[in-house]
């Protein structure tokens, strides 16, 4: 069964991925020019070095015009790119953080804090262990230096932990929701592509009984003819044409109901309905079957079943069927103890030699 084929452009987690980054993107831009800057403006003179905190700010505005280049196009970060960004922007923040000026942790020109986080979500927005491990290593870090500059007071404790608690809670709440709508993305595409295969299995069982009905009314109107002519007399069971044109029926109507069962083996299975056909009629036949498995078409496989039919329903008391798959060839052989004319058609060809009252047949079919 051919599945349906979903366009990854078409999934919808894929889709809400790229608009989460695109608004983590924009969000992050906001802050960084709207509520960062000003304090480090505010605050040039005071930090140690100046030049530190301003070229720390100016690589986090280059990595996220970087990420901004594929984001907007709605093409997810490579990895090298998230993970060397990532160590850029723990090490800007590490760099702006030590420039800080005594009691400034945490407080107004301590502004990389909270942008820092919100750099990383944009980064590791769709890898959430590296993303929490590097806001863990963002806070520690953030702490260690704080600790490192002085004993603080109970007034900076108390700052600091508030400060720590907003930005952590809350970044971290943005990680979880991204989550949940990840999750739920997927939930939803997994029910859509559900949905789609069942459709499709439907479809497809829907046009296999359509071709099944046709296929036998097809056979039947070959059929009701011979029914019609042995119950109202004029065909005589008694002759021998009689006979074959039954046993040929017989035949065809086997391997139709064989044409729709699920084995490895489709063309055997259904040259060997017919073969059981001959044999309840007492024929001998043997079948003999070389080569790998080939995919021969339903309709091929009629016309290349059909002339072997013919000669086994002539057929007296013994045949030989042989198959034969390459991927260049397909044949279908039968000699039969009796004579039979078989005619092939464009897609099949048939070869066939009647002498003597046997005959020898042989049914060809090349895969495109």
């Amino acid at each position: 069964m051919v599945e349906p084929v979903t366009s990854p452009a078409a999934d919808p987690a894929i889709r809400l991925a790229a608009a989460i980054r695109i608004v983590l993107l924009g969000v992050t831009g906001t802050i960084q020019l709207g509520l960062s800057l000003p304090p480090l403006l505010r605050h040039q003179a005071a930090y140690r070095p100046p030049l530190a905190p301003d070229l720390a700010y100016g690589f986090l505005a280059a990595v996220l015009g970087l990420c901004a280049f594929w984001i907007l196009r709605r093409k997810p970060l490579p990895t090298a790119v998230a993970m060397a960004g990532t160590a850029g922007v723990l090490v800007a923040s590490a760099a702006a953080t030590g420039a800080l000026p005594a009691d400034s942790f945490f407080r107004e020109p301590h502004w990389s804090f909270g942008l820092v986080g919100w750099h990383l979500l944009v980064l590791l927005a769709d890898r959430t262990p590296a993303l929490l491990a590097a806001l863990g290593l963002h806070v520690g870090a953030s702490v260690v230096q704080f600790l490192l500059d002085g004993t603080p007071t109970r007034t900076e404790l108390g700052d600091a932990a508030i400060v720590l608690f907003a930005v952590t809670t809350f970044q971290l709440a943005i990680i979880g929701l991204i989550r949940l709508l990840d999750r739920r993305a997927s939930d939803a595409a997994a029910a859509a592509a559900e949905r789609e295969r069942l459709a499709t299995r439907a479809a497809l069982a829907a046009q296999a009984g359509r071709d099944l009905r046709a296929g036998f009314a097809e056979q039947l109107g070959a059929t009701l003819p011979l029914l019609a002519g042995l119950a109202d007399g004029t065909v005589d069971p008694g002759t021998a044409d009689a006979r074959a044109r039954c046993a040929l029926a017989a035949a065809q109507l086997r391997r139709l109901f064989a044409e729709n069962d699920d084995v490895p083996d489709p063309l055997v299975h259904e040259v060997s309905a017919g073969l059981d056909v001959a044999e309840r009629r007492g024929v001998a036949v043997t079948l003999a079957v070389s080569g790998d498995v080939v995919d021969v078409p339903a309709e091929v496989r009629r016309e290349l079943a059909a002339p072997v039919f013919t000669a086994l329903a002539a057929a007296r008391t013994r045949a030989r069927v042989s198959v034969l798959r390459t991927p260049e060839l397909v044949r279908v052989a039968v000699f039969a103890d009796g004579a039979a004319e078989v005619t092939g058609s464009a897609a099949v060809g048939v070869t066939s030699q009647s002498r003597d009252g046997q005959t020898w047949m042989e049914a060809r079919w090349r895969p495109e």
